[in-house]
């Protein structure tokens, strides 16, 4: 006697619960993979969209302001870290438009981060070095990304390196905002190759660690990634351009 098992048992036997990418089939992976950039795309083009929109209601005079006083710029890079925080946490969640907020959140706190750079970019070069360093991040963010793919190299070493990296980074910041010393092109340099690092990390450690409808979380890391290596390539430029 023959029989629908789909119906007598009351599971539909075609849906798969999520599992580590890594797992995961290949149409599953692919899938994921599809899901993740384009939703990086997207939030590369709300950025776009959002920091447009801030450079033209809110006065450069204003924007100054934010990088002029030591702790001002203290208390944003403050804010900065605790709203990052609790972005990726939403990210993380189980409801799915807790993750779009998570995700659409961080891309307002970059934009802001961003309103100082941007604004002394456009005095200094216009909208042509802001398109030269998106182009240069671009390249070197699919150069990375390709290198992760296309090789079997285990990059989960970057971790120690990345965490150690950026504490040192991190008290070099601080350490420049408090007592008001420029901290150079090299030390942009070596802050461009950290986050290549992370890019590197990021992108292979997306198969070991989020699960196949965890999508918008990885979209949310391979962002922030983006937004740390352009900040330091268009800070290189921007270097480059005072001393021609």
């Amino acid at each position: 006697m023959s029989y629908n098992s789909n119906y007598n048992t009351g599971y539909n036997t075609s849906y798969q619960a999520p599992q580590l990418v890594s797992y995961a089939a290949p149409e599953a992976q692919a899938t994921f993979y599809r899901k993740t950039y384009s939703h990086v795309a997207i939030a590369l083009l709300a950025f776009i969209a959002v920091e447009t929109a801030l450079q033209l209601v809110i006065p450069q005079e204003f924007m100054f302001k934010m990088i002029e006083g030591k702790w001002v710029w203290m208390f944003v890079l403050g804010g900065f870290w605790l709203g990052s925080m609790l972005a990726q946490r939403w990210t993380q969640s189980q409801d799915r438009n807790t993750q779009y907020m998570g995700l659409a959140f961080y891309v307002f706190l970059e934009a802001l981060i961003f309103l100082p750079m941007i604004a002394f970019a456009m005095i200094m070069g216009g909208t042509a070095i802001l398109a030269q360093a998106g182009i240069i991040t671009l390249a070197l963010f699919g150069g990375l990304t390709a290198l992760v793919f296309f090789t079997r190299v285990d990059f989960s070493f970057l971790r120690s390196v990345l965490v150690i990296g950026g504490f040192v980074s991190l008290g070099l910041i601080v350490a420049g905002a408090i007592f008001g010393f420029d901290l150079g092109l090299w030390f942009s340099l070596l802050m461009v190759g950290l986050a290549g690092g992370g890019i590197l990390y990021e992108t292979y450690n997306i198969k070991n660690v989020y699960q196949t409808d965890q999508y918008v979380g990885a979209a949310l890391q391979m962002f922030s990634s983006i937004m740390l290596l352009y900040w330091y390539v268009l800070r290189i430029l921007l270097s480059l351009m005072r001393r021609n």
